[in-house]
């Protein structure tokens, strides 16, 4: 006989299988239809759940598309994250490079994810989604800003940074995103991995 939390770790393992059923399903049928041509029915009939469940977990097309954004999204920055952490780790203290190392992580994320990353570069999706994607790249820019003066982590709150300081980090951010719409449409990994050792060439000759 299970315990009391026995029984309420099965129920979020199946609660985690029904929201992760759910999601794949949504993944193809936008991926096939686009955001405006899926159907609620559809994704029912691919995942196997009920459209109940769908509801409960989601509240429906839009909640979908959210959650399968902010999973990529998450993926993408603790990837990078990560990668920084490691350069660190290993002696890196130049700006410059800890940055390339998380844009190097967050690229090859968009070649790993690239059915759901193709999907958000389309920019489609429902109403709110393109001020949901802004500010995201606003905190993502102000984040690579920090990275690249050498402040990101520090014990004490940075000076403001300068306007030359955050157009930089526009521009190369900007440069980032644009080529993971690139290479999430790559014909295989190796133009994957061309291209992102181009962007980040790119990328160090426009932060030298």
């Amino acid at each position: 006989m299970q315990t009391g939390k026995a029984r309420q770790a099965t129920g979020w393992a199946r609660a985690d299988a029904t929201r992760q059923a759910l999601l794949t399903a949504a993944l193809r049928v936008f991926a096939d239809r686009g955001y405006a041509g899926a159907g609620i029915a559809e994704i029912v009939e691919r995942s196997g759940i009920s459209v109940g469940s769908l509801y409960h977990h989601y509240g429906g097309k839009a909640g979908l598309y959210v959650a399968l954004w902010e999973e990529l999204t998450a993926e993408q920055e603790e990837s990078a994250a990560q990668a920084v952490s490691a350069a660190r780790k290993d002696g890196e203290g130049d700006p410059i490079a800890l940055f390339i190392a998380g844009a190097r992580a967050y690229l090859r994320v968009c070649w790993e994810r690239r059915e759901a990353a193709r999907l958000f570069h389309g920019g489609e999706g429902p109403a709110g989604s393109s001020l949901m994607r802004r500010s995201r790249a606003q905190r993502w820019i102000a984040q690579n800003t920090r990275l690249l003066r050498g402040t990101s982590g520090g014990a004490s709150p940075a000076p403001p940074a300068a306007r030359a300081e955050q157009v930089l980090s526009l521009v190369l951010t900007t440069v980032i995103g644009e080529a993971g719409r690139e290479i999430a449409t790559a014909e295989d990994a190796t133009e994957a991995a061309e291209i992102i050792d181009e962007v980040c060439r790119i990328l160090i000759r426009l932060a030298g």
